[in-house]
């Protein structure tokens, strides 16, 4: 019954999701990409089913993305972007360099998405997971400053060793996931569709992880006063929401923001076809892929459709 492909799988909102698809569709295999080996077996030991396989990939390492991506060797009619990270300041850079929040929370989306490209079947379905944050209108309970949009090459640069940079980084991330999903949606092929999923406030998804261990001391216990708010979401909540949008019926148009389950409009700063090309143009060069051609490693490339 087909195959979906996840990122994310390990803990929080992406491990109940990933538990929700194994229980619920047992005929449909579970493709894991994680850090380290043993996810798959833990899936198949916690749900009973066995129909999940894993490939090891670091999404801070382009070099890693594109072996683990020549691994995956069927067609696949699901991909569940979940992976992310938020890190406590923007000094931190991936193995290629790129600042740590906006390589793995965009490019290796970018990156990994385009080398998967040929594997996808129609229809197929593709959910890369965002969030509230993205919107500059968002309260965040002062949690999260407002995004800061710019030059994507800027954004791929290391900077301020500072918190509150990590954590506006993490909400720039957001609204690039939004600007890469309108812009992927103009060159995927007909019966391929892609939206951006808001799960809302999911305390305890292990975003903090990067902090010391006072600081998820404290995040621990904020997680816990988080999760009685009316406008909070549960993991477990969370992850059967985004399962269901995996595996329900056509949510809506392509491109489309889904929050909570619910067809929405983004932030009106998320419309911006020039600065998602923009985007596109920069993630061309930055992960070294060739604009409008077919490059060294053999992905063919779609056109614009609205071009």
């Amino acid at each position: 019954m087909g195959t979906t492909l996840m990122t994310g799988a390990s803990r929080g909102l992406g491990r109940h999701a990933a538990e929700h698809l194994l229980r619920h569709h047992p005929d449909r295999h579970l493709l894991v990409f994680n850090r380290r080996p043993g996810l798959a077996a833990e899936l198949a030991e916690r749900t009973g089913n066995r129909n999940v396989s894993e490939v090891v990939c670091d999404l801070a390492s382009f070099a890693d993305i594109r072996r683990a991506a020549s691994e995956v060797d069927g067609p696949l009619d699901g991909f569940l972007g979940n992976a992310g990270l938020q890190m406590t300041s923007t000094r931190k850079v991936t193995a290629d360099g790129v600042e740590m929040t906006f390589g793995v929370n965009v490019l290796a989306y970018y990156l990994l998405l385009n080398l998967l490209m040929p594997r996808f079947t129609n229809p197929a379905r593709i959910v890369v997971v965002g969030s509230d944050v993205h919107d500059s209108d968002y309260n965040s309970l002062g949690f999260i400053p407002a995004p800061r949009w710019d030059d994507p090459r800027k954004l791929a640069q290391p900077g301020e060793d500072t918190g509150v940079a990590g954590r506006r980084a993490y909400a720039t991330s957001k609204l690039g996931v939004i600007y890469l999903v309108h812009a992927l949606q103009r060159r995927l092929p007909e019966g391929v569709d892609v939206y951006s999923y808001n799960p809302g406030l999911v305390p305890g998804t292990g975003l903090a992880r990067d902090a010391d261990r006072f600081s998820q001391a404290i995040f621990r216990v904020a997680g816990k006063a988080l999760v009685a708010l009316p406008f909070a979401t549960s993991p477990a909540k969370a992850g059967r929401l985004l399962a269901e949008t995996m595996t329900g019926p056509r949510p809506a148009d392509s491109g489309a923001y889904i929050s909570k389950g619910e067809v929405i409009p983004s932030s009106s700063e998320s419309y911006d076809e020039r600065r998602e090309e923009e985007l596109w143009a920069a993630a061309d060069e930055l992960c070294g892929i060739p604009s409008g051609g077919i490059p060294s490693d053999g992905i063919t490339r779609t056109p614009d459709r609205s071009a």
